[in-house]
């Protein structure tokens, strides 16, 4: 199962977390059929400085953008299939 955790704080919200929530959803839908996603929001975590925030399996990500979501969620979603 991947644990993909979305900074619902304010400051992630409104740099890039509203746009990034959709894009995840939308992926997952699409692209990972054989895959267990729990997806959730999580509350600030005091790294505004850093965000937009996002937490895939324990691994912190920072200042992820709607252009750099889709390459994080393909390495780290199919990290374990063969091209």
């Amino acid at each position: 199962m991947a644990r993909i955790g979305i900074c619902m704080g304010s400051s992630c919200f409104a740099r890039g977390n509203a746009e990034n929530l959709g894009i995840v959803r939308d992926y997952v839908a699409r692209n990972c059929p054989s895959v267990v996603v729990s997806l959730t929001g999580t509350l600030c975590r005091e790294r505004c400085g850093s965000g937009p925030n996002i937490t895939i399996d324990g691994c912190e990500y920072h200042g992820v953008t709607p252009d750099s979501i889709l390459e994080l969620l393909r390495r780290e979603l199919h990290a374990g299939e063969n091209p």
